[in-house]
């Protein structure tokens, strides 16, 4: 599950008051796990964990900043639901290392 602390309408603990998306699974007994989302290692880590789990679901809660690593979109909700335009497209690709 990503957990960027954000949904459509603003940042999740003003909105709806889910403070802690853990505690709940955990409550009904989930294997639970938090991770940061951008660590690969990380998450690999998680998903072994979470395969070796054979006697109740698991959940990884990966702690992730939205619009990672292109300056002008991170933790902007606005983008939540925008598109970019060309100029936008080719800045964030060039963020991002890309074409």
């Amino acid at each position: 599950m990503d957990n960027n602390g954000w949904q459509s309408g603003g940042v999740i603990k003003d909105v709806s008051g889910l403070a802690n998306l853990a505690a709940p699974f955990a409550a009904f007994g989930w294997h639970t796990q938090e991770i940061d989302g951008h660590d690969f290692d990380q998450i690999l880590n998680a998903i072994d964990r979470a395969k070796a789990e054979t006697d109740r679901p698991s959940v990884i809660i990966a702690h992730t900043i939205k619009g990672k690593g292109v300056p002008f979109t991170e933790n902007d909700n606005s983008w939540h639901k925008r598109v970019p335009n060309k100029e936008e497209l080719a800045a964030a690709l060039a963020h991002l290392g890309g074409n």
